[in-house]
């Protein structure tokens, strides 16, 4: 009876929200609406029943079909977006050396941003004093954890550094359709861009050729798109969901147990924010402006989890929002999905590893620690996956190239998704950054578009 309850009122919350779409609520109103109601909602439930009851767990079981079939519509989208998003900036783009400055530029904004996200996790640990034995005291990982981290180091095994960056390359490129590896998105980034690479010749040699199958590209991602644009509108009940699950079923006696390490890794997210606005305003870029229209995307990247999922969104508020080419939005956006995660390859991997390392008797204030524990961030930084346990694939990888035990990874997966929320937003706005950064210094930044103070993202089906 209860849970029946519990889910009737979400299901009335998302027919008020329902109400509120149609009566032309902007979006970013809606997004920000759904975030607090989730939030109050989750917390609630967790006051009355506590958030292992079965009367919780029954009930988000129920409301997690909103958020997870959310979720999973846009995970759906992740690989068909990439391959026409990056093919299609091949095809739509007019001088071949332009796409070198435009991948350059990105590649160098996401990987020197890694590694400033890399030395502010080390200095975190060491400004909250979290190195060494003291940490874990007391404190076990659950089998669940150590079952998720086994999974990873099957992946791993056997594996040196330079071995699993070679596992990024495509083999088999219809099971990396399919996602069938942990490194299958940026197989399909590699073949991408080969495809591309080739349309550029065959430009050159046989134009007619080159037309039909831009005209195809285009065709397909305009399909794509339009799908895209369905499934956004959905944006404002998946956050609810998700957000109200994270909420319900986080007990706060865990959160409390590692609260140290959250406000930890938080306060390094917020710096690396900050960097970031540091950056567009270095470039010309007013960051408040920017943050204005990147709001919703980060609210979703925040309550889902899952940069793979917020890609549509990113594209989109680039392009229709922020005055991005199609071109550079795609890049940086698919780019930034794989390549350079400040929150998930840059400050989570070092502060497990500035953690671990005083446990097996490291000094972690040596330069020689910090600056290799940087340059295996950036390294390993390619090929994170963009989706939920990416973190936790890449920082295994830079544990076991500093050769440090995992024990301290098993401890805090336990409070994964608590600090996963802030790292998966701050990845989604590295790769906005680099491409609204990038657009300005190649001239394709149309700054009416930006400085327009409409409220959102125009997301309604024409």
């Amino acid at each position: 009876m209860q849970t029946t309850l519990i889910v009737l009122l979400a299901v009335a919350i998302l027919a008020g929200m329902a109400y509120l779409h149609k009566k032309n609520w902007g979006f970013t109103k809606l997004v920000f609406l759904s975030l607090v109601v989730g939030i109050v909602f989750g917390v609630s439930i967790q006051l009355m029943f506590g958030a292992k009851s079965d009367i919780v767990k029954n009930s988000i079981d129920w409301i997690s079909i909103v958020g997870d079939g959310y979720v999973s519509l846009l995970q759906m989208l992740v690989i068909p977006l990439i391959f026409v998003s990056l093919v299609g900036a091949f095809t739509q783009l007019k001088m071949t050396t332009k796409i070198r400055k435009i991948a350059t530029s990105v590649l160098a904004i996401l990987l020197g941003t890694t590694a400033v996200a890399s030395f502010l996790g080390f200095s975190s640990v060491a400004i909250f004093n979290l190195g060494g034995a003291g940490f874990a005291k007391g404190m076990t990982a659950s089998s669940t954890a150590l079952s998720a981290i086994k999974d990873h180091q099957e992946q791993l095994k056997g594996l040196t550094l330079p071995q699993q960056i070679s596992s990024f390359f495509p083999q088999n490129i219809f099971a990396d359709f399919a996602g069938m590896r942990s490194t299958s998105t940026i197989a399909v980034v590699i073949f991408s861009i080969f495809v591309g690479i080739a349309f550029l010749q065959i430009k050159k040699e046989k134009a007619e050729v080159a037309v039909t199958f831009a005209r195809g590209i285009q065709a397909l991602r305009a399909i794509i798109m339009r799908i895209v644009k369905i499934v956004l509108e959905l944006t404002p009940y998946g956050i609810f969901a998700l957000i109200a699950r994270t909420t319900a079923t986080n007990s706060f006696a865990t959160m409390s147990k590692l609260l140290i390490f959250i406000v930890a890794a938080y306060v390094a997210i917020i710096v690396m924010f900050i960097v970031h606005a540091v950056l567009l305003l270095i470039n010309g870029i007013n960051p408040i402006t920017y943050f204005k229209k990147a709001w919703p995307v980060l609210v979703f990247a925040f309550t889902s989890r899952t940069s793979g999922g917020s890609l549509p969104l990113n594209v989109r508020t680039q392009r229709e929002s922020m005055g991005v080419s199609d071109t550079i939005a795609d890049f940086s956006a698919s780019f930034g999905l794989t390549i350079g995660q400040n929150g998930c390859a840059g400050i989570y991997p070092s502060m497990v590893a500035a953690i671990t390392a005083p446990l097996v008797g490291v000094n972690i204030f040596s330069w020689q620690f910090v600056l290799t524990l940087v340059v295996i961030d950036v390294i390993s930084s390619f090929g994170v996956a963009g989706v939920g346990g990416g973190a936790t694939f890449t920082t295994l990888m830079v544990l076991g190239a500093l050769n440090l035990p995992v024990t301290v990874l098993g401890v805090l997966i336990a409070i994964d998704p608590i600090v996963d929320m802030a790292r998966t937003a701050l990845n989604v706005n590295d790769s906005m950054v680099a491409g609204v950064i990038t657009a300005k210094r190649t001239g394709e930044l149309d700054w009416n578009i930006f400085n327009n103070q409409k409220d959102d993202v125009n997301t309604e089906i024409e």
